[in-house]
């Protein structure tokens, strides 16, 4: 698959980098769900392919001596028809879990497969959430909470947007699906992430309804505008003085070096 790109068209190479995505991420996400798996980004590069799989054990994601990750790259290797030495793959520790739904999506299925009760279980991620400086979150479980008939439950705390282009950038969303023993449990949670002009927590780009009122600044007085001026002319008028009486000096200087000196007489002729 890996071997053809060269040969395909822009709109095939685009479908194919899709499909190699989303096999990839399903992949690490049943191989890695108890780690704390939270994304994986694909860099290409002309000489080899950089995988990057962000989660919250890496020590875990790593093995034995590297021995997990190594047996992940053959797999990738194998299964993609990449050459020998052509893919490499990292892992890279998530820096606040609480503001990853993926992480935390992992997490709450968990705490349901555990026997954990489903509103002490979104409470408690819904808290770990705010906690970790998020603007906002929701919680959806759908599914047979208790008894036959099936049911939604929504938790959520904070602000929320949904839609628009604020509703792409700002909002982080994670799906997972929970096999219970009384049947398939769907969970979906949404986390508003902080603005953060550094872009580590959070996007760089400020909201659009966020308006800086910025202190107007202190405006000068006629009065002493005019005794800044009359100053400044003072000033001025003083250093045309000295600079006049320094051309004089220096005018007279130059007369008395260029004047003849006539030769004294000695004494005894």
């Amino acid at each position: 698959m890996m071997k053809n790109r060269s040969k395909m068209s822009t709109k095939r190479k685009f479908v194919a980098d899709g499909v190699f995505y989303a096999e990839l991420n399903e992949l690490l996400t049943r191989e890695l769900a108890e780690d704390g798996y939270a994304g994986v980004e694909v860099r290409t590069t002309p000489h080899r392919t950089e995988i990057i799989i962000r989660a919250t054990k890496t020590q875990n994601v790593l093995g034995e001596k590297g021995q997990r990750i190594r047996e992940l790259t053959s797999v990738v290797q194998k299964r993609f028809d990449f050459a020998e030495g052509a893919v490499e793959l990292y892992a890279e520790r998530v820096q606040n879990r609480g503001l990853c739904a993926q992480a935390q999506a992992e997490s709450l299925k968990f705490k349901l497969l555990a026997g954990l009760a489903v509103r002490r279980a979104c409470y408690g991620v819904v808290r770990f959430v705010m906690e970790a400086s998020a603007k906002g979150c929701e919680v959806i479980v759908s599914g047979k909470l208790r008894g036959q008939r099936a049911k939604a439950m929504k938790f959520g705390d904070g602000y929320m947007i949904k839609t628009g282009h604020a509703g792409q950038v700002y909002t982080d969303v994670a799906v997972r699906h929970v096999a219970m023993r009384q049947g398939m449990i769907g969970i979906k949670v949404s986390i508003m992430l902080p603005h953060d002009p550094k872009g580590i927590n959070g996007p760089k780009i400020p909201l659009d309804d966020v308006v800086t009122i910025l202190e107007p600044k202190e405006e000068p007085s006629p009065e002493s505008i005019l005794q800044a001026q009359q100053a400044a002319e003072a000033a001025a008028a003083v250093a045309a003085q000295q600079a006049a009486l320094q051309q004089q000096m220096l005018a007279q200087q130059q007369a008395a070096a260029a004047a003849p000196v006539e030769p004294t007489m000695q004494a005894g002729f």
